[in-house]
């Protein structure tokens, strides 16, 4: 995989035939420098989401294969489910992920449409960030009609497709393509079947918020059908649907049938002019929040269906709690949640440092650790098993065949062998990480009997730089035999002619300048571990003071040991400067280093 990483996200409208949903995905397979990442078919909402990533050039042409698929299998004329839809693939967005930008990503969702309208005469609308006039920013104003509203729609120059012809494509439907920052889909799961009491929840917790309405209305005029209420029921004149509220009903004929609701009142036979039964919006809880409420047949339970545009303001598992608050003021229990699709790592991690928070308990344990308490807290197994491999993009995985993935015997028996790799930049690196990994038990042991708030903050505070020190070292016992194998590489580069031995001798410097920079890390590392290993030694428990001392002999080793590998291959640097900068670094990490040593050897002889 390519440094530059996209993110696709198209949804497909078929959840319930699992051929289908093969096909597609198989040609998404099939597309070079492209990884798919997950299937997530729905029976009730009959919608897949699909989730791929890849270089730019790759999910671009994995996208225009997926929705040219969708368009031969999928008869939209035929088409039922929850969700709102409009199109055999509803809507392709392009998310950035690394080396990425977000105006790159504009410029893939204008190249995708522009070849769909094109070549698959599907209309092709532009949303989010890719949006041509600020109206179709938001995709509930594109989708707004749903398929069924699509004849009329097209005919309005108003809603011109961006790419394609105004012409009605009754099998395919259209589509919303766009560029968008991460979203989460995420939904929650009630104790109830009620899909109105999940609605009346979603209103609360959304950005749009709810209509709250002014005046005595006791009918409703709808498409010439006079309506009246009754018994708390206000029935719709377009289908079946019957609301217990009138502002339920005001949000079903917006979302569902595409206009306004207040063209269509009267009460006493006569127009409701503007001031009498006036719409009023209700802000929401949260900013880049939307929501609606739904059953789902398969789980026998109604849902907040939920997308956050941006985890980073609005986060699922705040809005998880606040959920959970406004459920049991309805005599409701919230009885977990689903992420559907991916989820970032970062938003994991923020929700497990939550509720340890919440806990009173140290956020300083190992990323997976963290993980799992999210993972628990938000309730994420309660309707489907939550795979954390395969949920979360961005979780730290480690390779099979990597060092750091042996057992300790079998990282022992390995170093022992007749092979220069992996040696001792390796076992620098595992010994910094040893140091680095004791420090934060000691001072998350230390954090557990804290006297004070700010003690407790302090040891925290501790912890966690030592666990990140340990996982950056954790990663250079692998750098470091990768970097010493790609110098080898080059050594075995020809060197017949003039121009060969040009390039591998350029080559040489690069790799042995790269082979010489990670043990340099490693060193760095090591050092910033002897100091929290030190302080921790001095501050925390005083029954831990031995774990304290090994942890800042380990990190001490791996001090050494960085700086042994970075002087023995110095010799072969022709750069005198770099040459000269990497001995001056060394030379005061290790001052400084003895200093440090000299004065803990003494303090310890005291006690």
């Amino acid at each position: 995989m390519a440094n530059r990483v996209v993110e696709c996200v198209p949804n497909f409208s078929e959840g319930r035939d699992l051929k289908i949903i093969e096909e597609i995905a198989g040609v998404i397979k099939c597309t070079a420098n492209v990884e798919l990442k997950n299937i997530d078919p729905g029976y009730a909402t009959n919608r897949t989401v699909v989730t791929f990533i890849g270089t730019p050039d790759g999910v671009v042409e994995a996208a225009f294969q997926a929705i040219k698929k969708a368009s031969e299998l999928i008869d939209m004329s035929k088409h039922h489910g929850a969700h709102p839809r409009f199109g055999a693939t509803d809507v392709c967005p392009f998310v950035p992920v690394e080396a990425v930008t977000m105006e790159d990503c504009i410029e893939l969702a204008k190249r995708l449409g522009k070849r769909v309208g094109e070549e698959l005469e599907i209309p092709v609308y532009l949303y989010e960030y890719a949006a041509s006039i600020p109206e179709r920013r938001n995709l509930a104003n594109v989708r707004k009609g749903e398929y069924e509203g699509l004849p009329e729609k097209l005919k309005d120059p108003n809603w011109k497709p961006d790419f394609g012809f105004s012409k009605f494509n009754a099998r395919a439907g259209a589509i919303a393509i766009g560029a968008r920052e991460f979203l989460i889909a995420y939904n929650v799961t009630l104790n109830t079947d009620d899909k109105f009491l999940a609605e009346d929840i979603a209103f609360d917790l959304r950005e749009k918020g709810r209509a709250v309405r002014t005046g005595n209305i006791e009918t409703i005029y709808n498409k010439g059908k006079l309506l009246k209420y009754k018994e708390g029921a206000y029935p719709c004149g377009e289908c079946k649907f019957i609301a217990m509220t009138f502002d339920e009903l005001e949000e079903h004929i917006q979302n569902k049938h595409g206009y306004s609701i207040t063209e269509l009142l009267r009460i006493n036979d006569v127009i409701v002019p503007d001031v009498v039964g006036k719409s009023v919006r209700k802000q929401g809880l949260f900013s880049h929040c939307k929501a609606i409420g739904w059953f789902v047949k398969e789980y026998g339970r109604a849902q907040i269906s939920i997308n956050l545009t941006n985890y980073n303001v609005t986060a699922p598992h705040i809005v998880l709690e606040k959920t959970r608050e406004l459920a049991l003021k309805r005599g409701l229990v919230v009885t977990g949640s689903e992420i559907v699709g991916l989820v970032p790592f970062k938003a994991m991690l923020m929700a497990g440092k939550y509720y340890l928070e919440m806990q009173g308990k140290s956020t300083a344990l190992p990323p997976q650790d963290i993980v799992q308490v999210a993972i628990y807290s938000m309730g994420l197994n309660d309707v489907a098993p939550f795979d954390a491999k395969e949920k979360i993009l961005g979780m730290p995985q480690i390779c099979k065949d990597a060092l750091i993935a042996l057992t300790t015997k079998g990282f022992v028996d390995e170093v022992s062998r007749p092979s220069p790799a992996p040696g001792g930049g390796s076992v620098a690196a595992l010994s910094g990480a040893l140091g680095a990994a004791l420090a934060s038990m000691v001072a998350n042991l230390s954090s557990a009997k804290a006297e004070t708030k700010s003690a407790f903050g302090r040891f925290v505070e501790l912890a966690e730089k030592a666990q990140e020190i340990k996982e950056k070292l954790a990663s250079a016992i692998d750098e470091d035999t990768r970097a010493f194998n790609e110098y080898l590489e080059a050594m075995r580069l020809p060197s017949g002619t003039d121009e060969e031995k040009r390039i591998r001798a350029e080559a040489l410097q690069r790799e042995l300048k790269n082979a010489i920079s990670v043990p340099l890390e490693t060193t760095k590392l090591s050092y910033q571990a002897l100091k929290l290993a030190s302080e921790i030694a001095q501050i925390g428990n005083k029954s831990s003071v031995s774990d304290a001392g090994v942890g800042a002999q380990s990190a001490f080793a791996g001090i050494v040991g960085g700086i042994l590998n970075v002087l023995i291959n110095l010799g072969d640097i022709t750069d005198e400067d770099f040459r000269k900068e990497m001995k001056a670094d060394s030379e005061k990490i290790l001052k400084d280093t003895l200093d440090i040593v000299m004065q803990k050897i003494q303090e310890l002889r005291q006690k």
